[in-house]
């Protein structure tokens, strides 16, 4: 969310950030509730300040026995008391329209985000590893011999519809070795610290990390009132929300593996074959929490974490640079990994990370303490570190054989009691 006092000393200046983002006039709009909310707060103050003087002259009115004034007093101070309730009410009235407009204006670019209107604008500034030359045409994942018995979509239809899996022997086991690997890859060399969190959170965790109110229909709520997470962002981020952190504390790096839940609402007709855009799949999610002035650095960390679980895999990519049509809601600043899926002769995203800047941390009132300074908001930051079911496609179409099976990864094989591949039976061996 925005500082209305920035918005209020320097509209132009967000205006001309948010026309980036192909947003105008909003700082107007702004600007025009935010002056009608102050005049109502200023008429209440004045009509507090009335009623307190009309009642201390109806006090003195009774001490020297004038009881014509003391009954005029009295009425005024009827007067102001319902005067002062209802200006109350409507500045109110009109901090709730402020605050409920504010929630749905996106987060402003950095002056460093390319401009462009979508993913054909986005800026490559990485590329690792050179896609493997086949001397047959690869398969998607779905299609190749040895993971066919293992990926079963049918039954998973007839359990829950369209956009679900059913994972099983084989394939189940790379998945679960995948999120190990992960994990274990940024404990021990990346220094996150491993948390375990609900998936199931309130609604102001919603809409402290930004999935409310603008996105409600991308994810699920239960019929009590909780929401299913789209990513462990939600609780990692909001695990510090409320409270006024030491900055000695800063960073606090943190990972998680978990399901994530999204409806795909605006995916129809996208990616329908397949385990590549699922209802219900699973992550490792980096969340980060710093100091302003250290997000940018922090920024490139987190980047450098996703990239090596890809390189560690042996898996070409791109990094990309997102482009102010294409980012997302709350990001100032986003980078996506692109994995190489020789199935579909393509990159394809499997990380995003994004600094958010203090956008979150004003939402969640998340704030910190320098040395002999005064609270000020954090800074938060994001990414996967990685989506385990599109890194296992990535793994499956990278290391597909002509006949059907699959070569693993070596920095798996500990994971799979020195297994080394999927034979196309579907077999682990």
């Amino acid at each position: 969310m925005h500082d209305i006092r920035a918005i209020r000393e320097n509209p132009s200046a967000f205006e001309a950030a948010l026309s980036r983002r192909k947003q105008t006039g909003l700082s107007s709009q702004i600007l025009a509730l935010d002056e009608a909310r102050r005049a109502k707060i200023l008429a209440a103050e004045t009509a507090q300040a009335a009623q307190n003087a009309a009642s201390k002259e109806a006090g003195a009115a009774k001490g020297r026995g004038d009881d014509a004034e003391f009954n005029r007093l009295r009425g005024l101070v009827s007067e102001k008391k319902a005067e002062l309730a209802t200006m109350t009410a409507e500045a109110d009235a009109l901090d709730a329209q402020l605050r409920d407009l504010l929630l749905t204006v996106p987060n402003l670019p950095l002056a460093e985000v390319p401009d462009g209107r979508d993913e054909d604008d986005n800026v490559e500034i990485r590329r690792w590893g050179t896609p493997r030359s086949f001397d047959f045409t690869p398969k998607e994942h779905f299609d190749i011999g040895g993971v066919k018995p293992g990926m079963d979509f049918e039954t998973a239809a007839k359990l829950s519809g369209s956009r679900f899996v059913v994972l099983k022997g084989a394939v189940i086991r790379v998945h679960r070795a995948l999120a190990q690997f992960m994990l274990d890859t940024h404990i021990e060399e990346h220094g996150l610290t491993e948390t375990w969190t609900p998936v199931l959170v309130k609604e102001e965790a919603m809409y402290g990390t930004n999935q409310l109110p603008k996105f409600a229909e991308d994810s699920y709520q239960t019929t009590n009132g909780w929401w299913l997470i789209p990513t462990s962002e939600v609780t990692l981020t909001n695990s510090v929300a409320g409270d006024i952190l030491d900055e000695a504390s800063l960073p606090i790096r943190m990972t998680a593996h978990t399901q994530c839940f999204r409806s795909e609402a605006g995916s129809a007709g996208k990616d329908t074959t397949g385990m590549l855009r699922q209802h219900q799949f699973e992550k490792v999610e980096m969340v980060t929490i710093c100091t302003p002035d250290t997000a940018l650095a922090e920024h490139d960390r987190m980047t450098g974490c996703a990239q090596a679980i890809l390189e560690k895999l042996g898996i070409p990519y791109r990094t990309i640079v997102l482009c102010t049509g294409d980012m997302g809601f709350g990001a100032q600043k986003t980078h996506d990994l692109e994995a190489w899926l020789p199935g579909q002769n393509r990159y394809r995203e499997i990380s995003s990370v994004s600094t958010c800047g203090q956008f979150q941390a004003r939402r969640m009132n998340a704030r910190f303490r320098p040395a002999g300074g005064k609270p000020e908001f954090v800074a938060t930051l994001n990414g996967s570190g990685l989506a385990v079911g599109r890194c296992l496609i990535a793994v499956l179409e990278n290391g597909q054989q002509a006949d059907g099976s699959v070569d693993l990864p070596a920095v798996l094989h500990p994971y799979l009691g020195g297994k080394t591949r999927i034979a196309a039976s579907g077999a682990l061996e």
